[in-house]
């Protein structure tokens, strides 16, 4: 309000809310994801040896999830050889952080369709910290498995980033804010192992919290809130009933959420984007599986050492940022399933000399 001539009482214009400056958040998704995924892949070269360090130590609630781990292994019928053991061991200890963020993700997602994007990154952000900052102090298993608890019910920044992508105005600056995304992984998973392959096994936590205070400094100073307050749900409730679609895994394959939409797809669409979210699922779901027990296999099979395990994940990672950064980026619109398909013949014969590793 104002006052005009004669002492009346004239209404400004209302205050307009800057635009995001799509250059600079995807700048900050960028750098923001990098850190954390650095801090994350610290850890790969080093589980196994972690694990079995506990083990070595005797501790009590190691023991019992062992023991765990053998039942299991013999009701598989599993071969009874401690590299099998060793893989199924590890790869429980991954699926509770992976089971966690698959819970917890989308009901980040819904309260930050409600309170925004910034706030709930930030949370998020902090829960890793404190993740990181249990695993530095901890002495014991139950210490180890509390931060990745801890640090699969705060992962939800990963989905939050693309979200932040997703509110971006212009078709151009979603495509570049999703490619850079991609480069942000490969570059974490070639340089975060190398790293903590080179370090001495005590500072690897350490440096995982620093990457991750920062990266939460880093965020609470640049990232802008990208959604705005007439955009956002007005309330949690529905929020969390479209969170229900993305947990059970009968709704999340027949693309319920995306059916009962506010720009639904239907019929012929709807199948063909069934059929292609299936075909995603097995693809991230056997290469996600290959991606943690491999250095089990490494480690086991080939007596690879850390620094022996971060320069695989190095080479691993280099190949994957070339091939994004040569090949995939020039692909075509339309031409996507063509690229995959002259793909196979290479995974299928790297496929095969995986197998004849064993």
């Amino acid at each position: 309000m104002g006052w005009g001539a004669g002492g009346s009482c004239t209404p400004r214009p209302p205050i307009r809310q800057q635009p995001v400056q799509e250059p600079r958040v995807i700048t900050v998704v960028f750098l923001g994801l990098l850190l954390d995924l650095l801090a994350f892949t610290l850890l790969l070269p080093l589980l196994p040896g972690l694990l079995e360090s506990h083990g070595r130590a005797h501790d009590p609630l190691y023991g019992s999830w062992q023991r765990g781990v053998d039942w299991f292994a013999a009701a598989i019928r599993m071969p009874a050889e401690k590299r099998y053991n060793s893989v199924l061991f590890g790869g429980l200890i991954g699926s509770v952080f992976s089971f966690l963020q698959f819970l917890l993700a989308p009901v980040t997602g819904a309260v930050s369709d409600c309170l925004g994007r910034r706030p709930v990154m930030l949370l998020s952000l902090a829960g890793l910290a404190t993740s990181y900052a249990v695993w530095a102090a901890s002495k014991s298993f139950a210490a180890f498995l509390a931060s990745r608890v801890i640090g699969g019910i705060s992962k939800g920044n990963v989905s939050l980033s693309t979200a932040v992508v997703a509110d971006l105005g212009s078709p151009s600056a979603r495509s570049r804010g999703l490619a850079v995304i991609g480069v942000a992984f490969s570059l974490g998973f070639t340089l975060g192992p190398m790293l903590g392959a080179f370090l001495p096994a005590d500072m690897v936590p350490w440096l995982a919290l620093l990457f991750a205070a920062c990266d939460l400094l880093f965020i609470f100073c640049f990232l802008p809130e990208t959604l705005p307050p007439e955009k956002r749900a007005p309330s949690i409730g529905p929020g969390f009933r479209a969170a229900a679609d993305l947990l059970s895994p009968v709704a999340l394959l027949r693309f319920s959420a995306v059916a009962r939409g506010q720009d639904p797809t239907a019929g012929d669409g709807l199948s063909r984007l069934r059929r292609l979210g299936l075909v995603y699922f097995l693809y991230l779901f056997l290469f996600s599986g290959l991606e943690f027990t491999l250095s089990f296999l490494a480690h086991q099979r080939f007596q690879f050492s850390s620094l022996q395990q971060g320069k695989m994940f190095f080479f691993i990672g280099l190949t994957m940022a070339t091939v994004q950064g040569t090949y995939a980026r020039r692909i075509s619109p339309g031409r996507e399933i063509a690229a995959v398909k002259r793909a196979c013949p290479g995974r299928r014969a790297l496929s095969w000399a995986r197998c004849g590793a064993w």
